[in-house]
């Protein structure tokens, strides 16, 4: 008896859907029918119908294609509408990535989490932890004569991250610090006083907001990571250089938020070791 009520009220909230779709495409039923291929009568017992039976499969997909619907939404067995493709471009956006310090998006994705757990792999040394003079000396070349106001404007930003109450936890590899320290590779034309600098800066900050913001540094050899930035549960971001790829399905999320924890826990320096680490770097720059 329960069987049959559940089909009853699957096939009543069957028709519900198919006249909504209907509605809110603007289209007959005579025009449903030529799109799926079948009579007008079968459509219209679809939709009147007062039995607990269902169309075959075949029509419902049909159907659901010609109305721009998931078959799932209109068997009652989800409740988003769209169709597979479009919830999968709801999921993934691809969106540019410009080369500068006042990035409205990346601003936007912080404001939109505030109060999450923020995990971070940054591309090399993350912004919000730079002193003025080591940004002036990587965007100078993209920003020109702006660079400073570029800088003063992007600090009220990164003040507005930082008190936002999020939990911000960043992993790097381990060579990114070695090769600053020692000014090479990248960094090979950036002068002395200013990695010096630097490292007091990033030993300071590393101290003064622990627990709330923690660094740990991972031996790149053993893993790699992309830059990615997981902003909670709400977004997870891929860096590629030009664009960010932005996640926001579960599953995606998840998987990024486990290669985060994977970094974390295989850490060669975790968060309590890097005001020290940080110190010994600063004492071999020439």
């Amino acid at each position: 008896m329960t069987e049959i009520l559940d089909k009853r009220i699957r096939a009543d909230q069957f028709r519900t859907r198919l006249a909504r779709a209907l509605q809110d495409q603007k289209m007959s039923q005579s025009a449903l029918a030529r799109a799926v291929g079948a009579d007008r009568s079968t459509i219209s017992q679809a939709l009147t119908s007062d039995t607990a039976r269902l169309p075959s499969a075949q029509v419902v997909g049909a159907c659901a294609q010609a109305l721009g619907v998931s078959a799932d939404w209109l068997l009652g067995l989800s409740d988003r509408p769209e169709s597979a493709s479009a919830l999968s471009a709801a999921a993934l956006s691809l969106t540019e990535a410009p080369r500068a310090l006042i990035d409205e998006r990346i601003f936007g994705w912080h404001q939109e989490a505030a109060g999450y757990k923020i995990r971070h792999v940054p591309a090399g040394l993350p912004d919000m932890l730079k002193t003025q003079a080591m940004l002036e000396w990587e965007y100078r070349p993209h920003l020109g004569r702006t660079t400073t106001q570029a800088i003063n404007a992007s600090r009220d930003r990164l003040n507005w991250m930082q008190s936002a109450q999020s939990d911000y936890e960043i992993a790097m590899p381990i060579f990114e610090v070695e090769s600053f320290a020692a000014g090479t590779g990248y960094y090979h034309s950036l002068p002395a006083d200013v990695r010096h600098e630097q490292l007091n800066h990033l030993q300071r900050l590393s101290a003064q907001l622990y627990p709330r913001m923690r660094i740990c540094l991972y031996d790149a050899r053993a893993l790699f990571s992309a830059p990615i930035t997981v902003f909670g549960p709400l977004l997870a971001v891929i860096y590629t250089g030009g664009h960010y790829m932005a996640f926001r399905d579960r599953e995606r999320i998840e998987t990024l938020s486990l290669h985060f924890d994977e970094l974390v826990r295989q850490a060669q320096y975790t968060a309590r070791d890097m005001p020290n680490h940080f110190e010994t770097m600063r004492r071999i720059i020439l």
